[in-house]
């Protein structure tokens, strides 16, 4: 198995995908932390990827170094969370973060976690490689 983890923590900025309605969106996302097999984010109450993952918790999230080798996608499950301590960890780990909801009781700030079952990488020496966790 891949230290899919290691990737993240390199590369936090990646596409998050989601599905809306009949289409599927993409976006820019940053990944905070993990937790065994739980990758978390946030996002606002106020965003449509809100109620995106609220109808569809099926989601993936991409990133990749510089040199792309190897791309990462981590596929699951999207599941919210009302934990103050994780809220608190994500703010004190994410000044930028912090700075947009401030503390951790902030009605509109909503972490989530995706529970992740697959992950994929694509290496050009490797090629594609699917890893059940």
């Amino acid at each position: 198995m891949i230290d899919y983890v290691a990737i993240l923590k390199a590369n936090p900025v990646g596409v998050f995908a989601t599905q809306d309605g009949e289409g599927v969106r993409t976006r820019v996302f940053q990944y905070l932390f993990a937790e065994g097999n739980n990758v978390y984010f946030c996002t606002s109450s106020q965003k449509p990827v809100y109620g995106q993952l609220r109808g569809n918790p099926n989601v993936s999230f991409c990133c990749h170094p510089a040199n792309f080798n190897p791309v990462l996608s981590v596929n699951g499950k999207a599941i919210f969370v009302d934990d103050i301590a994780l809220k608190t960890r994500a703010l004190d780990e994410n000044p930028s973060i912090k700075s947009i909801y401030n503390t951790p009781d902030n009605p509109i700030f909503q972490l989530f976690y995706i529970d992740v079952k697959e992950v994929e990488t694509f290496s050009f020496a490797e090629g594609p490689k699917t890893y059940a966790v």
